[in-house]
């Protein structure tokens, strides 16, 4: 597959103009909109140039774009692999080029696992249509009907003649054709693909084994300065009075003296130093005096405590039968809270971006997830038009939600314009872990019975998911933008659980955000399934039944069951069978095994699903230091139509790492109302010793759409480890991470972490 370096900004422009290309493109609009199902952006820009989705060249090459970007998901090989279908086309003939706002659409932020579901699909289409027309043109000279006509390696040709062959290059023979995207077009059907359902090496691993330039961090630019933020004392809060309006004094005395030094940027509570080489920037940052203004913060110690004390808007989701006569009508009602902590992206590296400003016009080089939402920010922070702002998207540290990648971009914008230079930034370590959006702290309040059969009777459900979407942090800082608390109705993701309780009640209590929260891996799906899986794991244990059978009786989607039953299979789970339940083997181990299920529902509410996911797992837990191993673990997906079965196993496996690391590991720890845990000392993560062997089961539906795969896994995760952990020790264990010490406190009776 061809791989193309950062795209010209007359790129688009220079392919419309081109006398050898066939294109498949989208007429010009009223305004640039994303995918179905996914957040838009407020923007009134409509691009004086339509979007290209497919262009075929005179030399035979393809090119493809798409308003997405890669995350190390893959989806620059898989996207590839579909057009290479449609087309006929060698894989190797193909770039796809994402995210750049001079050359890829808009179809919104690569969020939710929703590249291939639903983005591709406009790529897929142009595909075909480009095809269409190559085959109708390819029948016509060579006189036979196109169903008569057969293509191999880019080139047609009658069967019957199989020496006279047309390649895609000499159909076209120097003529410019332009198609428009059809709302619906034919594509083939699995049992005709060749490259659909086939593994294929990821194209973008060549370049970073071999050092090329891939990533922002090493981008460079003639004449380029460095530039370094100091930020405000409130770390890790987005809103409040005082957000923009704290600094007190910048003493630029301080600097006297300091060689390199080029400017000193302040504007609102922003301050920036910029500096000739990148050790003098650092060294400016750390020696410039500031003196700020910070009202006391209200504590954030307890989670749970500050997150119930959020004035809350009650939202009803869905109601069936009557919960409160049929709980009342039960044997016995079991109650229960789930407290999620505030995660980290931990992204390995920080956050950095280069920033070119001049001429009334800007170049950026990013790691962004939101290229054509970062550039409506940057448009408000700058007041400058949308079509004077070019973002340039690069590879950058990894985050399945959103770290520190579009926030450093403004910090280089504002540097940039104010010296005239091109300006590159990078964050500290301490600001990259007290600044990214916190995966959102969050409640769930459960009640939930069985009838005297031992079948699900009612279930009442409510989650509270503090979380404002983190706007620009420059536009707060240099007060763009009303820091007033801000409310995000995220919280529903999942919310209804997916097996059948005859009577149920789900709500969310909406809360603004108390600490700057943005997207995480299962948004709070994950929590919610965390609550739902588990609260159903204690339902089959009071109800005396096997909790892999307990949950394929009241499990209604085929699918799902189909899953769940493959997993047990494989996993060799025997009817019945228990763990340590508090009494140790005879190596004095306490040991537990647990399945969960979940599928990933997600986008404004009721939302769509994303891949079938579930967990088996066997663990083991010394009771004297509270370590766990994980002995064996079983993940099986049903993704669909999967485009590169190795991507998706790839992405498998990384969904249960993260997913674990947050299960034993993770929390954000808050002093004085502010981020406290500022290196990796204070937010351990896993590490390569521990982990696992992981199996990886996938369900054979390639005649079936495809679906999100991105983060699908990561979703029956939590509830498989506190299963397990219940069944190794005979204690519920609801509040992660589930450390060494709080399971060796709650072992002692002495923690309350547990019910």
């Amino acid at each position: 597959m061809i791989e193309h370096g950062p795209t010209p900004k007359d790129f688009r422009q220079a392919l419309l103009d081109s006398d050898d290309s066939l294109l498949v493109l989208r007429p010009p609009q009223a305004a640039a909109r994303p995918a179905p199902g996914q957040p838009g952006v407020v923007s009134d820009y409509v691009p004086s140039l339509p979007d290209i989705f497919i262009a075929v060249r005179g030399d035979g090459s393809v090119l493809a774009f798409n308003g997405h970007v890669d995350l190390g998901t893959g989806i620059r090989t898989a996207l590839g692999q579909l057009v290479a279908e449609e087309l006929d086309a060698e894989l190797g003939r193909v770039s796809v080029m994402l995210g750049h706002t001079e050359a890829a659409p808009n179809q919104g932020p690569t969020i939710a696992s929703s590249t291939i579901q639903i983005s591709a699909m406009p790529l897929r289409r142009a595909a075909a249509q480009a095809r269409a027309w190559l085959l109708a043109r390819a029948a016509q000279r060579l006189g036979v009907a196109e169903d008569a006509v057969a293509v191999e390696d880019g080139a047609f040709f009658c069967p019957a003649e199989p020496g006279r062959r047309l390649s895609y290059a000499e159909l076209l023979a120097g003529e410019r054709v332009r198609l428009e995207v059809a709302a619906e077009f034919p594509l083939k059907p699995a049992s005709a693909h060749k490259l659909i359902g086939r593994s294929t090496p990821r194209v973008d691993i060549p370049a970073k084994a071999t050092g090329a330039l891939t990533f922002v961090h090493d981008m460079r630019l003639p004449g380029m300065l460095h530039g370094r933020v100091v930020r405000p004392p409130y770390a890790g809060i987005d809103c409040g009075d005082f957000v923009g309006r704290s600094l007190v004094k910048v003493d630029r005395e301080s600097l006297r003296g300091l060689p390199g030094l080029v400017d000193v940027v302040v504007i609102g509570d922003f301050v920036g130093v910029v500096a000739e080489r990148e050790e003098q920037a650092i060294a400016a940052m750390k020696a410039l005096k500031v003196e700020w203004r910070l009202p006391p913060l209200p504590p954030l110690d307890d989670v749970e405590a500050a997150i119930r004390a959020i004035p809350a808007v009650h939202r009803p989701l869905r109601e069936e039968g009557d919960t409160d006569a049929a709980l009342a009508a039960a044997p016995a009602v079991l109650a229960r809270s789930y407290v999620w902590p505030y995660q980290m992206h931990g992204s390995i590296g920080p956050s950095c971006a280069l920033a070119d400003y001049r001429d009334g016009g800007l170049t950026v080089w990013s790691g962004t997830q939101n290229p054509h939402m970062l550039r409506v920010d940057l448009a408000r922070l700058l007041q400058m038009g949308e079509g004077g702002i070019e973002v340039v998207r690069m590879e950058a540290a990894g985050c399945y939600g959103r770290n520190c990648a579009d926030d450093v971009v403004a910090d280089a914008a504002l540097l940039s314009r104010a010296v005239g230079r091109p300006v590159r930034v990078q964050l500290s370590r301490e600001q990259e872990h007290a600044w990214e959006p916190k995966g959102a702290g969050q409640l769930m309040d459960v009640k939930g019975a069985v009838d005297a059969a031992g079948n699900l009777a009612a279930y009442d459900f409510v989650a509270r998911y503090p979380s404002n979407d983190a706007p620009l942090l420059a536009l707060l800082l240099t007060g763009a933008l009303d820091p007033a608390p801000r409310m995000l109705e995220m919280g529903d993701r999942t919310a209804v659980p997916p097996y059948a309780y005859p009577n149920m009640r789900i709500a969310c209590d909406d809360v603004p955000a108390i600490v700057r929260a943005g997207w995480l891996r299962g948004v709070s799906a994950l929590p919610n399934s965390f609550a739902h899986d588990s609260f159903i794991d204690e339902l089959a244990v009071a109800a005396g039944a096997d909790r892999v059978e307990f949950r394929l009786r009241h499990l209604p989607d085929s699918r799902a069951a189909d899953l769940l039953r493959a997993v047990a299979e494989q996993a060799g789970w025997q009817p019945g069978c228990r763990g340590s339940r508090g009494t140790p083997d005879a190596d004095g181990l306490l040991r537990g095994r647990a399945a969960s299920y979940a599928r990933y529902v997600h986008s404004k509410f009721p939302g769509f699903g994303a891949a079938w996911s579930a967990w088996i797992i066997d663990l083991a837990v010394d009771p004297v230091s509270g370590a766990v191993t994980v002995e064996r673990l079983v993940v099986g997906q049903d993704t669909g139509m999967m485009v590169n079965p190795d991507g998706v196993r790839h992405q498998i496996h990384g969904n249960v790492l993260q997913t674990l690391s947050r299960m034993f590991k993770e929390e954000v720890r808050f002093a004085d109302g502010r981020v406290a845990a500022l290196e990796w000392g204070a937010y351990p993560i896993l590490g390569f010793a521990e982990v696992p062997p992981v199996e990886v089961l996938l369900m054979p539906r390639q005649d079936e759409p495809p679906l999100g795969a991105g983060e699908s896994a990561s979703v029956p995760g939590a509830a498989a480890v506190a299963n397990a952990l219940f069944d190794a020790t005979g204690l519920r264990f609801r509040r992660p991470p589930f450390t060494r010490a709080r399971i060796r406190e709650a072992l002692a009776g002495v923690c309350d972490v547990v019910g």
